[in-house]
């Protein structure tokens, strides 16, 4: 399999911090993408918690609705094929997901803004498993935001206490089997809104990623490698100094008919972080694009409206 972009191993950061982050930070630079190997995820953990999901979405259509909570917007539990839409696109993305997000204390200040996570009783040991996976993701999301401080130049601790209770979700995918009638993509072109994107599940085929001389190159990895984006957040924060990159997932005639999954970590801030330019990122080269800022919780409520999960 092949990538257009390095695949690193963070066994690298614990021995060379400076030269991995410089290495992480050159192919967000001309990327937007990194592959990321040694990542500590329990490789065991992440195939309990496939099968949780094949069982969960081999339930009828109306069993799955009773997990879908309009009134949380996506927040948490399930959405259901065909909602979720690319900024400006005609059609809805062709999948179905499942989101868990970060537990808080019913006394914490962010807890208003991060409901809790949705149970499903028939399936043993579902939510533990689940919440056990976000933790492992939330821990690898904080290393590599340490190897990003310390490409732009801060300390190596500048995002921990932004994003220490980030609103953070892990999203389990499914794009079901399509007739090749069917109207728009498994996931059509967009970029992510939050600062990073952890995914598991880029060795299968179908994410594509679109190039600086506008040509979209397929991206696959070997299963040991999670696949590592900017999104939006960062991009601003940087003055597109790192660059959010447009990417879909695609399917062929053939791939069409099989089920794909994959389980894309978003790594958000705290919900009241205010997103001003790193000054470092402003010259007269690349005048600061953002001279307002604003707070991540709006950010990401202005986001969720443009892809109709609001």
């Amino acid at each position: 399999m092949k990538t257009p972009f390095p695949v690193l191993s963070l066994d690298d950061f614990r021995k060379d911090a400076e030269s991995f982050s410089k290495n992480l930070g050159n192919s967000f630079h001309r990327w937007g993408f990194c592959g990321i190997q040694g990542h500590g995820i329990d490789t065991q953990l992440v195939k309990d918690t496939q099968e949780l999901f094949h069982i969960f979405f081999g339930y009828t259509a109306e069993k799955k609705q009773t997990y879908f909570k309009s009134e949380l917007h996506g927040a948490r539990g399930y959405t259901p094929f065909k909602i979720e839409t690319p900024k400006d696109a005609s059609f809805a993305d062709l999948k179905e997901f499942w989101h868990v997000g970060r537990e808080l204390d019913a006394t914490d200040r962010y807890k208003k803004w991060m409901p809790d996570n949705l149970d499903i009783p028939d399936i043993k040991g579902f939510k533990e498993i689940t919440n056990n996976l976000f933790l492992q993701f939330d821990q690898l999301g904080n290393t590599l935001l340490e190897a990003i401080a310390l490409y732009l130049e801060q300390d190596s601790r500048y995002f921990h206490d932004i994003t220490n209770k980030g609103n953070s979700v892990m999203r389990v995918i499914h794009y079901p089997p399509i007739e090749e009638k069917e109207a728009g993509e498994r996931a059509g072109a967009h970029e992510d809104i939050n600062l990073i994107t952890l995914l598991i599940g880029g060795q299968q085929a179908g994410l594509e990623i679109l190039s600086s001389d506008n040509k979209w190159l397929r991206a696959s990895v070997e299963d040991d490698v999670i696949i590592c984006n900017v999104g939006d957040m960062l991009q601003r924060l940087t003055n597109h100094f790192l660059v959010s990159t447009t990417h879909r997932v695609t399917a062929t005639p053939e791939e069409m008919k099989t089920s794909r999954y994959s389980i894309p970590f978003f790594v958000h801030p705290n919900p009241d972080w205010f997103i001003q330019t790193l000054s470092t990122t402003i010259d007269d080269n690349n005048p600061n694009r953002y001279p307002e800022g604003i707070y991540a919780e709006d950010f990401l409520q202005e986001r969720l409206k443009e892809i109709k999960l609001m």
